[in-house]
């Protein structure tokens, strides 16, 4: 049985309007779990099949530990995961045991003596969650227990058994429905006649009908026959690479030995086809036996070893969901050079089992085959057309015989490894020492296939068993495996660096057991001596891939809820608001949940792909440049036509035929919808045509068929990095921009003293990486024409409707009024649906229109991920200087950077996140010398566009890196140098802003950066972890104490304005319209919010249905974090507007009358209940003029640069403190803690603001750590062609997953931090939190230094801090030996 988040329960589904939710999707719901909603579904059910009964009707909620090791298979672009965990935790049976906090001392910090003077942080943090400091606090604990008392009131204590319930009961394996069952098993073949081509399939019962099957059909002059267990490898061969089986088989598990994992005496035997989460559920069940019971000799022990290396590396195989289908077969057929179990059982000496019946009357014949020897060659094995894999033996390691796993990938849960090993090693004891008796190593990620370590492995056999062997073998294995750098895949030091880390961890893991053994065989008779392992040594032992899953927790606190005036109180007319229901509360300020929340957790809320489909719908697929740096020359269509199915192509042409505009884009019009013929194509990928027809599948088919010819290259390759680009001189030179404040910095920097004190001047760069939205609904438009195709309506996953309105219409050639863009919501947008939407609708329209059908597009994964551009990467170049006083203070002094980014091919909005970046250069210092230059790069990437922070994250990494430079420099504590240098009132930024109330409000980084310094412990955090790392030569901790301000407002001026429209029904309910959209932030939440306290009426009776260009036209894109401080002024302006023409009514009738009574009155006396509201920041607030040239007579006592104009309205500021632990040997990363502070105004609604803060802080985390762009470029020569984005798609772009957020997780939102510069006084939030979670990655930096030793001095520390730069930076021995003489100075490659 199949079951589907619509089966699971549904909202307002019940009776009386009752909600129908079931216990998961009510925890999802109450504990704020969905943002956008596009994965909830997805995670909904994965934890509803967590927490479903076993297939013997027994089990029941999960512990914790259970959830922590199997809540792997899902993302979430959104959250951060921590209200996610919190909702999954919630139904868990023993998650409040231990809620009581204690600290180190061991006591409950509510039963300690000391309980009100002791300040450490739990005690401080125990208080808030009770309650006893007038904050409102919420911890994970206090949660789930509060929570667990709602769902046993509302559902029960057996609810986990709503499977079992749902199960069809004749489907159920009874006598009664045995004639059923008989049906079932009978073998079975479908036969796909349709225009999909599907091929057959066959589904045997016996070995026999399988094996005949086989010899029938597999040779390839027989047509083939492709073996489908679980889908996870052919999915993909299918979906991806085209690939195109006319005969596919699935066996039954009826066939019991392919599906049977059981153990002898002397092996585990594992059928083909059984599941991986079968077998590490085998492994699980014998590697959890009494470790104080266990003898060396005791076979369950040996047992224990020999399934616990299976275990732990299954554990990190993929996620629970493709465990639960892929099979060990195909993992070994497929041949993959990556995978991880295949070293595993080569090393362990694993035999294949392979059956084949040649002649149909005969018997089965098996044949046997070590694993190490099946593997011929890339994806090729031993393995004859006829033959079926039957069974993988893995034979049980005898006494003193040691297995270990090792992996190491970009990111621990669902990736694939950069490189796995198995190693076993067998020792024998001699009269003064131990020897290797027999060693295996197996290398994935080192070759094509999975390879020996064979010369290593001679080179240790028979030898001493000692370090000095390992030594010895480690210099032949980076003999053996040393690879050119253009080796596939790339990243060839870090590579053999693994290998050779990995061999020096699996040292100290035998060296370890070893020593355990003997200990415990001491009754047995003398043993030699076990070599020592120095303590600090250990800390190598393990690693990720054997340890524990960590227990996630968090804390979120906020100030009491208030009604705060803001803006509102000044800038709008003074009206009385419509008095509020005594019993009812205030909706500002209240932690209301998203008001799309239960749609999004029953699957109901609607997004664009699923809108139902109109009558005659053709399905669309673009057309794509397959290289670029040279000429479209041809585009023939003819073939794609012939495909039955196929509706039509449209291509540059067909726009010419309907009279319009190609040109595109939303600063310069530097882009085209369609490239026509003749012109050059300026990035892999660009957009060519559509083909249109009548499924997805045909679509694809027919975009794949049209032939595409390109002229020569030009002269020259092409220009893919920011080095390449100014090395071309490849500028936007019209929007270079320049700042300038004090004195000329090239004469300052040359000096040595400031006024007699010491002037330290640093020189270096930085670069930070690109990332990709990673939004979870791909771009999504459904046009459709209607009247002749003279009007369109396009359902577009937006956040510019007027700007696909502009578009759609110029490119068709209709009248924008005859164009209406409707948004429901959208599965998340982080600025990538600003600009590079547009191009996807234009392309639906053009087919609407000249097909006149309804045409839906919805790009999969790879596609938009390759087309659409993302964060602009940077390169800076910097001097900055630092006068140390004689006191020992280091001041700031003199700073001079210039920056580049990489726009790509086209301008979009490149120029703009330039400005910004060059606006947070300074991020909260104070240079009194100041000049900076940002230039815009045109490169052959897809152009780059907004992503959230826009710019400022990137300025402000430089600067953070500055302040280290100088504080290594100068030797002074980091945080010191930060605080010291910090602005202060009545200060003012290179752009001319001052601090202080009536400038930018409140100034309160300082006192945020304080409040955490001393309430943390800093100094004491910073001394624990370098005993730490003193203890410990392979562990290293780091901590960062990071601050951040963030402007808010456009910097194009015009676009600082809103509008909304407002109804009131007779009813007493509210519709809202505004020009904002929705995307996951909560902005129509927080807009029904205003609207409700206007009117005095609770939060569920004011709607806002949609953002449409029919309903509020010429609208500012939902971007810059403005869309609250536009559209809830907007909205409070119209409300007050219906109020005002309304108070006569209410002043007639009774003071307590509701408000259903005075609209319905007011209706009769024919008043207006409808009304458009405008807000405008004032001009005197927002934009500025680069090039504005000081006027004569400007005022001296104003401060520089400030006759330019106000760039920001406000600062939203905040501060964050990160501790990391790093694994020297392997590169891995994990957070320990994550602590913040932000400043957010008082806000409208404090469950989505900490919401939004946890979200950026996890995607800042991920930009700074493990999200790689990488295109094929100079360091990148193994990608053809040149030009071309490599991470496309999951598989190869990570984002932060369940496993990479913070053990723990603690967000404060500042009190009394009232903000008049906005509505109710609140703050933007969306952008402003990213960069703090860059603390993650200066936190990594300041372990790497730890690593690096007292004496390493500076370097050069790029973004992202991936595995491989972290490993590669450390500079031990082992890394210094894997790379090569010529790269004294080396750096990780990277696409910047």
């Amino acid at each position: 049985m199949i079951t589907t988040v619509e089966g699971v329960g549904s909202w307002k589904n019940g009776a009386a309007g009752e909600d129908n939710l079931h216990p998961v999707q009510r925890a999802m719901v109450d504990m704020h779990g969905s943002q956008c909603g596009f994965c909830t579904p997805g995670i909904i059910m994965a934890m509803y099949g967590l927490f479903a009964p076993d297939d013997e009707g027994g089990g029941g909620p999960p512990r914790v530990s259970h959830l922590e090791e199997h809540l792997d298979g899902n993302l979430c672009r959104c959250t951060g995961y921590r209200p996610i965990w919190d909702a999954a935790r919630s139904l868990c049976v023993d998650d409040v045991e231990g809620a009581a906090v204690k600290g180190p001392c061991g006591v409950s910090c509510r039963e300690c003596p000391e309980r009100e003077v002791c300040k450490m942080d739990c005690n401080l943090r125990d208080k808030k969650c009770a309650g006893e400091n007038g904050l409102v606090y919420s911890c994970s604990k206090s949660k789930v227990a509060e929570f667990r008392k709602v769902v046993e009131a509302k559902h029960g204590s057996d609810w986990w058994k709503k499977p079992n319930d749902m199960f069809p009961k004749e489907l159920l394996p009874t006598a009664e429905n045995a004639a059923i069952h008989e049906q079932l098993a009978k073998p079975l073949v479908v036969v796909d006649t349709s225009i999909h081509n599907g091929g057959t399939w066959f589904q045997p019962h016996t070995l026999e009908e399988l094996l005949d099957l086989f010899r029938e059909y597999a040779p390839a002059e027989k047509g083939g026959l492709k073996m489908v267990v679980g889908n996870t490898e052919v999915g993909i061969e299918t979906k991806f690479k085209h690939a195109v089986y006319n005969r596919m088989v699935h066996p039954m598990e009826s066939i019991h030995s392919l599906y049977e994992v059981f153990e002898t005496e002397s092996h585990f035997h594992v059928g083909a086809c059984s599941s991986l989460s079968a077998l590490q559920q085998f492994c699980h069940g014998l590697a959890r036996t009494n470790a104080a019971t266990d003898v060396l000799h005791d076979q369950s022990l040996l047992k224990k070893r020999t399934a616990k290396p299976i275990h732990d590396m299954l554990r990190w195989f993929a996620s629970t969901q493709i465990r639960n289908v892929a099979c060990l077969g195909g993992n070994l057929a497929t041949a993959s050079p990556i995978s991880d179990m295949n070293p595993l059982l080569a090393s362990m000496n694993g035999r294949i089992v392979l059956a084949s019946r040649p002649v149909s009357d005969g018997g089965i014949e098996r044949r046997e085959i070590p694993v190490k020897d099946f593997f011929t060659g890339y994806r090729t094995v031993d393995k004859k057309d006829i033959e079926v894999i039957e069974r993988v033996d893995i034979p049980v390691v005898s006494e003193f015989e040691y297995v270990a796993p090792f992996k190491q990938a970009r990111r621990r849960e669902d990736d694939i490894s950069i490189v796995t090993s198995g190693m076993r090693m067998r020792l024998s004891p001699l009269e003064h020492g131990w020897a290797i008796a027999d060693v295996s190593i197996a290398f994935g990620g080192m070759a094509p296939k999975t390879v020996m370590a064979s010369k290593a492995m001679a080179a240790m056999l028979g030898k001493a068993f000692e370090e000095s062997t390992f030594v010895e073998a480690r210099a032949v294995l980076q003999d053996e495996f040393r690879m050119p750098e253009d080796v596939p895949g790339g990243q060839a030091e870090y590579r053999l660096t693994l290998a050779c880390s990995f061999l020096y961890k699996f040292y100290l893991h035998c060296a370890v057991e070893l020593k355990k053994d003997v200990e415990a065989s001491a009754s047995k008779g003398i043993f030699p001596a076990v070599p020592l392992i120095p303590s600090d040594e250990e800390s190598a032992i393990g690693g990720f891939v054997s340890a524990p899953k960590p227990s996630l927790c968090g804390s979120q606190s906020f100030p009491a809820p208030k009604v705060a005036t803001g803006l509102e109180g000044t800038h709008l007319a003074a009206v009385s608001e419509s008095p509020k229901d005594a019993s009812k509360l205030d909706s500002v300020g209240q932690p209301a949940t998203h008001a799309s929340g239960p749609l999004h957790c029953t699957g109901e809320a609607a997004y664009t792909d699923d809108i139902p489909a109109p009558e005659n719908l053709l399905h669309g697929s673009l057309i794509l440049a397959s290289k670029c740096n040279a000429s479209l020359a041809s585009i023939d269509t003819t073939l794609a036509l012939s495909i039955p199915g196929v509706f039509g192509a449209y291509t540059h042409q067909d726009i010419e035929r309907l009279g319009g505009d190609n040109r595109m884009g939303p600063i310069l019009l530097d882009d085209v919808a369609f490239l026509p013929v003749g012109e050059k194509v300026e990035f892999v990928g660009q957009v060519l045509g559509i083909v249109v027809g009548v499924s997805q599948e045909i679509a694809e088919k027919g975009a794949r068929a049209v032939a595409v010819e390109y002229g020569e290259e030009e002269a020259g390759k092409a220009i893919v990095s920011i080095e390449d680009a100014i090395k071309a001189g490849s500028f936007w030179t019209d929007f270079r921009h320049e700042m300038i404040r004090g004195g000329d910095v090239d004469e300052i920097l040359n000096q040595t003293e400031v006024d007699g004190m010491p002037l330290v001047v640093v020189e270096g760069s930085i670069r930070s990486g690109g990332q990709e939205h990673f939004y979870l609904e791909p771009n999504s438009t459904l046009a459709i024409p209607s009247e002749s195709g003279t009007n369109l309506t396009i359902y577009a996953s937006t956040q510019a409707p007027t700007k696909t309105q502009d578009f759609c219409a110029r490119v068709t050639n209709t009248p924008a009024a005859r164009v209406v863009v409707r948004m429901k919501r959208m599965g998340g947008g982080f600025g990538g649906k600003e600009t590079r939407s547009v191009f996807s609708s234009v392309a639906a329209a053009v087919a609407a229109k000249c097909s006149n059908r309804p045409v839906r597009l919805t790009l999969n994964r790879d596609t938009d991920m390759s087309i659409t551009g993302g964060r602009h990467a940077f390169v800076s170049y910097y001097r900055a200087g630092a006068v140390v006083h004689d006191d020992g203070t280091v001041k700031l002094h003199a700073l001079d950077v210039k920056l580049y980014n990489n726009g790509g091919c086209k301008f979009d909005l490149t120029g703009p996140v330039m400005d910004r970046a060059l606006f947070h250069v300074d991020n909260c210092y104070n240079w009194p010398n100041f000049h900076s230059v940002g230039t815009p790069c045109k490169t052959s990437q897809p152009p780059h566009t907004a992503f959230r922070g826009f710019g400022g994250p990137q300025g402000m990494v430089i600067t953070e890196h500055i302040m280290d430079h100088l504080a290594c420099k100068c030797s002074i504590s980091g945080d010191k140098l930060r605080r010291d240098n910090m602005y202060t009132l009545q200060d003012c930024t290179p752009f001319g802003m001052r601090f202080g109330d009536g400038f930018t409000g409140k100034w309160n980084v300082p006192s945020m950066y304080d409040q955490l310094y001393n309430s943390l412990d800093v100094p004491g955090r910073r001394a624990a972890a370098t005993a730490f790392n003193a203890k410990n030569k392979w562990l290293k901790r780091g901590i960062a104490l990071i601050p951040t301000k963030f402007g808010i407002a456009f910097t194009a001026k015009y676009m600082n304005q809103g509008g909304a429209l407002v109804h009131l029904y007779t009813d007493g309910t509210v519709l809202v319209s505004h020009g904002g959209t929705e995307m996951g932030q909560g902005l129509h939440t927080k807009v029904c919010q205003v609207a409700a306290q206007a009117f005095g009426i609770p939060l569920d009776d004011v709607y806002v249905n949609d953002s449409s260009t029919d309903k509020v036209a010429n609208t500012i894109p939902s971007a810059a974090s403005m869309s609250t401080d536009l559209y809830g002024m907007a909205t409070l302006d119209a409300c007050r507007k219906i109020l005002k023409r309304i108070q006569p009514i209410r002043d007639m009738l009774p003071p307590n009358a509701k408000l259903s009574e005075v609209a319905k009155k007011a209706f009769y006396e024919r008043i207006d209940l409808s009304a458009h509201g405008f807000f405008a920041l004032d001009n005197d607030r927002c934009g500025y003029d680069w090039n504005k040239e000081r006027p004569e007579d400007f005022p001296p006592d104003l401060p520089e640069n400030s006759w330019k104009g106000h760039p920001f309205n406000y600062f939203t500021q905040g501060v964050a403190l990160a501790e990391v632990e790093i694994d020297v040997l392997t590169g891995d990363h994990k957070t320990l803690s994550a602590d913040l502070i932000v400043d957010v105004g008082s806000s409208i609604n404090p469950a989505i603001d900490i919401g939004q803060i946890e979200g950026a802080f996890i995607q800042g985390m991920g930009w700074s750590t493990i999200e790689e762009v990488v295109y094929a470029d100079d360091d990148h020569t193994w990608i053809r062609p040149r030009a071309k984005v490599f991470t496309t798609g999951p598989g190869n772009y990570k984002i932060p997953c369940f496993n990479d957020v913070p053990e723990r997780f603690h967000v404060s939102l500042l009190e009394n931090a009232d903000n008049p510069f906005a509505v109710h006084s609140s703050k933007a939030v969306g952008e402003p939190p990213f960069f703090l979670g860059c603390s993650v990655f200066f936190a990594i930096k300041d372990a790497v230094t730890a690593a690096r030793g007292e004496n390493a001095g500076y370097f050069e520390f790029r973004m992202p801090a991936t595995s491989e730069r972290i490993r590669m930076a450390c500079g031990d021995v082992i890394s210094s030996e894997c790379i090569s003489s010529e790269q004294a100075k080396f750096q990780a490659k990277g696409s910047f």
